[in-house]
């Protein structure tokens, strides 16, 4: 099956956190405040996935409230965050889609049950080698870095509707 074919089955987008929407660095303050820097170009692409009819959901092995902010600001409703396994997550986000309609974005070891169970397996470009090895597709940006637009724009203009999104901002 050709990256063309996965793509075009695509619904829903699962994205992981840390090394994926971020760079992988958290930052503690003094008050016991964990931070994360979030791409805005990320962002958007998720709006952009939104407005196209898609689905998406954050995955993540950790916890943080401003996951939740983030989340709602992007209008990612589905976040599972804490999953030791992700695998029983991810069938729960399926939510009567089969495996090859989603798409899984991954950085690191935890991933890889869920790569390798999803239609379309995405390493973000500062994976680890055994995550690059198990994708589908390879980002050019990095984690926290565009990585997620980059996907977003290969699913959306392999199905003919990236092209779309661009003219709602051209009129």
């Amino acid at each position: 099956m050709t990256l063309q074919d996965r793509c075009r089955r695509i619904e829903l987008l699962i994205v992981d956190v840390d090394g994926v929407l971020t760079n992988g660095g958290i930052i503690y303050s003094d008050n016991d405040v964990e931070l994360k820097v979030f791409h805005v170009r990320d962002g958007s692409g998720l709006k952009l996935w939104q407005m196209s009819g898609k689905r998406s959901a954050i995955l993540s092995g950790r916890s943080a409230k401003m996951v939740d902010i983030r989340a709602a600001e992007v209008g990612v409703s589905q976040v599972i965050q804490g999953a030791a396994d992700k695998v029983p997550a991810f069938q729960q986000l399926l939510q009567g889609l089969a495996p090859e309609q989603a798409c899984y974005v991954g950085d690191d070891l935890p991933d890889l049950p869920v790569l390798l169970r999803s239609g379309l397996a995405v390493a973000v470009a500062d994976a680890c080698p055994e995550v690059i090895a198990a994708a589908h597709y390879v980002t050019r940006a990095a984690g926290g870095r565009g990585a997620v637009r980059e996907t977003i724009e290969l699913i959306l203009s392999a199905q003919g509707l990236w092209q779309g999104c661009v003219a709602r901002f051209r009129n």
